[in-house]
């Protein structure tokens, strides 16, 4: 466990696992919405953004937190294990909802209410992006380790069983 993505739905967990899961693992964490949103809550391009995105995968030891399909094929092509998060909807709703107003490692600023494009793309994660996305696990299912978690408590069983690498 190497080259580390983990994808899912917003407000499923998936940057407190990859924080936890950097800190075991000593891995160099990246976080997506980090590198295309800028402070000013404008974007890079896609070119750009995919350009950062090749740059981060070419290394050899990373964590990249972030759907973005648009890269996913990338990042699937050069990763070694995927963490995928298919929690319901609902979980998912609170998730983003608990952290309205709290500053954020991986976000370049601090929401101060649910923004309704956004919520209405969590409500549309699983009919709209969910097909995709195992789609896209299958074509890559006997290339790669591939853990679903269907629970945050599925994934803390998880960080807890792993060890702690020790430092070089």
């Amino acid at each position: 466990m190497k080259r580390v993505i983990v994808i899912g739905c917003p407000g499923a967990g998936k940057s407190t696992f990859a924080r936890k899961l950097a800190q075991k693992t000593r891995l160099p964490l990246f976080y997506l919405d980090m590198i295309w949103h800028l402070p000013d809550r404008t974007t890079l391009s896609r070119d750009e953004f995919a350009d950062r995105i090749d740059e981060i995968a070419e290394g050899d030891e990373w964590i990249i937190d972030g759907n973005y399909l648009h890269t996913l094929l990338l990042r699937l092509s050069r990763c070694d294990t995927v963490f995928f998060f298919d929690l319901p909807v609902e979980v998912c709703l609170e998730g983003a909802e608990s952290r309205i107003g709290k500053e954020r490692e991986d976000m370049p600023w601090t929401d101060d209410h649910m923004d309704e494009e956004f919520r209405q793309w969590i409500l549309n994660f699983p009919n709209l992006q969910l097909p995709i996305i195992y789609k896209f696990l299958s074509e890559y299912r006997n290339k790669l380790n591939i853990t679903v978690f269907h629970s945050r408590e599925e994934a803390d069983a998880f960080i807890d069983r792993l060890e702690t690498t020790s430092p070089l």
